[in-house]
């Protein structure tokens, strides 16, 4: 071993190997991210979301606003409630297309903002909004959307016939005026109330399930028949898109502004188990299986061997440095017992140095260089360390 050819005196990877290391990780999160990428630029072309009427997607509404705005009506796209309720006025009609997204502040100000409208039109409205946007008014289990009549007397609903309807039922209470339309289980899930408000006849309508709207419902059966005759009766149509992130009209002392208030509850219960599994299993790896137990080899393995083979691993590692201690702290176990210094003070200069100039008072070569110097810079330099550390080791011995 102790004139094995190695290497370099840093057991550090190089960077060839740190690459070698982590190519693999890389090339996916490459791909990550080159997918995050890919996917959101084709989503930020034309793909906007359901009933989004900028939206050519199938559950998208870019279809009726053409015909709207078409047949003369104006259309105002609101994204927050500060411009859905801005934009409402006479000669309006609101059509808001998830009400159950907004909060309970957020529905009584769309509330005051209705009676400024010819007539609104409220999407999928259930449990979480009828109560402030329609009151008297109570929703059903919903029921799937298919073909349906109108079953009334409602002009829009008998011109249009048949419809693709279904979502959230309506119940009304007993005596109130309304208009109910295209029946499921006796409920409608069409349901127009009038109003008035100023003087100025209102009305709001109910409508179960937004099928009527999409682009790829539009052509079939009366569906865009209903959905012109609901949204164009009159000249001006402010389409409501609410959404999570619209807290302009939350109350002050709402914690929305919170970064984590912001971050589902579900995400955070799983971030929480993420964490808990991670500790497991960094217990699971750091566990102790009890002692090290010595096992004797399964066949004689000679000592060269065994000193060649660490030598060539050392060499591997290009680990000059490392192979160099070896050496010498091998040399100065030997020597302490022939010195009369005990083996537990063989690797400190002050004892082992003193003794060794007293049996050899005159040597060639540097005890403490050669015992306890620096690694050596190339391999020609270890090389010669061994011989030196050999014919030291020899000297002693003879002397």
């Amino acid at each position: 071993m102790s004139r094995a050819d190695t290497g370099t005196t840093s057991t550090a990877p190089s960077a060839r190997q740190v690459w070698t290391r982590v190519r693999g990780a890389a090339l996916v999160l490459a791909l990550i991210l080159t997918g995050g990428l890919a996917l959101a630029t084709v989503r930020s072309t034309d793909a906007h979301g359901a009933l989004d009427p900028r939206s050519a997607d199938p559950h998208g509404s870019r279809a009726v606003a053409e015909l709207l705005k078409a047949r003369g009506v104006t259309l105002t796209l609101a994204t927050t409630l500060a411009e859905a309720t801005a934009a409402t006025g006479t000669g309006t009609t609101l059509l808001v297309t998830t009400p159950d997204l907004l909060t309970e502040t957020q529905q009584a100000t769309l509330h005051s903002a209705m009676d400024n409208s010819n007539r609104t039109v409220l999407v999928g409205a259930g449990h979480a909004s009828l109560a402030t946007l329609a009151p008297g008014v109570t929703a059903a289990p919903s029921t799937p959307v298919r073909e349906r009549t109108p079953s009334c007397t409602l002009p829009a609903a008998t011109r249009a016939g048949s419809v693709d309807l279904g979502g959230e039922r309506y119940e009304t209470a007993p005596g109130a005026t309304a208009e109910a339309c295209y029946r499921a289980d006796g409920l409608p899930t069409l349901l127009l109330l009038p109003g008035t408000s100023d003087g100025t006849a209102t009305d709001t309508v109910l409508l179960g399930s937004p099928d009527i709207l999409y682009n790829s419902r539009l052509d079939q059966r009366g569906n865009a028949s209903l959905a012109l005759q609901l949204l164009g009766s009159r000249p001006h149509l402010v389409w409501y898109l609410p959404s999570l992130s619209d807290t302009a009209d939350a109350p002050a002392d709402d914690t929305t502004g919170n970064f984590l208030a912001l971050i589902p509850s579900g995400w955070l219960w799983g971030t929480l188990q993420l964490a808990l599994a991670a500790v497991l299993a960094a217990i699971w790896r750091g566990r102790r299986l009890g002692p090290l137990v010595t096992e004797r080899l399964p066949v004689a393995l000679r000592a060269s061997e065994a000193t060649e083979g660490r030598a060539r691993l050392y060499r591997k590692a290009n680990a000059r440095d490392r192979a160099a201690s070896v050496l010498r702290t091998a040399t100065r176990t030997r020597l302490a017992p022939l010195l009369g210094v005990p083996v537990q003070d063989a690797h400190s200069p002050d004892r082992l140095l003193p003794a060794l100039s007293a049996r050899l008072p005159e040597t060639t070569a540097d005890p403490r260089n050669l015992l306890f110097g620096p690694a050596p810079a190339d391999d020609a330099t270890l090389i010669r360390l061994a011989d030196q550390l050999d014919a030291l080791e020899r000297e002693v011995r003879t002397s």
